[in-house]
């Protein structure tokens, strides 16, 4: 056994220790959408900075706990805080949660953000499914010497995000009237916001929304055989023709607005799973 996968077992063990019960559905929430946390009848809670090997967030809007507790009628893990590179860490730090929700035995993996919009159609306040991402700006997390135990070595990565989760959520959109849009999600390493010039790239190459989080996480997690839904929260729009200044208060505050729509999607995908 490695010493990557003895830290991954100790990390799992520990969580086991704390939680009596299990689940197969992980949830990580970005910034500004903790509250979706207040929406889980939590059975168990656990510091990041309790959990042997684990990161610690260090970002406004993170809360920085795991918890464990029913949504939807389901049980469910889920971060209340995830981790960034531009924090410090490795990509291999970023994506240690992944492998040990994996571990602990999640099989869908539902990730949320907050993305700058590249595509001129959207707004602020708007909810982006992502259906693919471009990754090519941030170190990739499987980069050094491969977990066997978790998955293979060149792992297939033609469908990260799952057509028949994201299927699923736009039908329950459509119920709820909630509009959606969709699109491609192209990660950074921040932590600055995006110049204008860059913006104009990421549009060229064919992204629709950008952000520091997220394609490292969902890597690990298709490497390890989960399943992934995606959602981005637009909170800024890089392309504009006004003044362009962006505030991470702003980011903040249109994820706010903007989440009880989420939180309804989030928690009736887990009903159905």
């Amino acid at each position: 056994m490695t010493a990557a996968m003895q830290q991954l077992q100790e990390t799992a063990a520990y969580i086991k220790q704390r939680v009596s019960g299990q689940s197969a559905i992980g949830i990580i929430l970005g910034s500004g959408l903790g509250n979706l946390a207040n929406e889980i009848k939590t059975e168990t809670e656990i510091p990041y900075q309790d959990i042997p090997h684990f990161p610690v967030s260090t970002v406004e809007g993170h809360k920085g706990k795991l918890i464990f507790g029913e949504l939807g009628g389901k049980k469910v893990w889920v971060m209340g805080g995830r981790f960034h590179y531009y924090e410090g860490y490795t990509p291999q730090q970023v994506a240690y949660p992944v492998r040990v929700m994996r571990l602990l035995g999640v099989e869908t993996l539902l990730l949320s953000n907050a993305a700058g919009g590249v595509n001129t159609s959207f707004k602020v306040g708007d909810l982006m499914v992502i259906t693919d991402h471009i990754s090519l700006f941030t170190q990739n997390p499987l980069l050094g010497k491969n977990i066997d135990e978790l998955g293979t070595r060149f792992p297939d990565m033609s469908e990260p995000y799952s057509k028949q989760l994201i299927a699923r959520v736009q039908a329950i959109a459509a119920k709820h009237q909630i509009k959606l849009q969709q699109g491609v999600y192209l990660g950074v390493t921040g932590p600055t916001f995006e110049t204008r010039a860059e913006y104009r790239m990421i549009h060229v190459l064919g992204g629709d929304a950008v952000g520091m989080s997220t394609v490292q996480e969902s890597i690990a997690a298709i490497h390890s055989g989960m399943k992934v839904f995606a959602m981005s929260v637009i909170t800024d729009l890089g392309i504009r023709e006004e003044d362009n200044i962006i505030t991470h208060e702003e980011v903040l505050q249109a994820a706010t607005d903007a989440e009880p729509k989420l939180t309804l999607l989030f928690r009736e995908l887990v009903q159905e799973l």
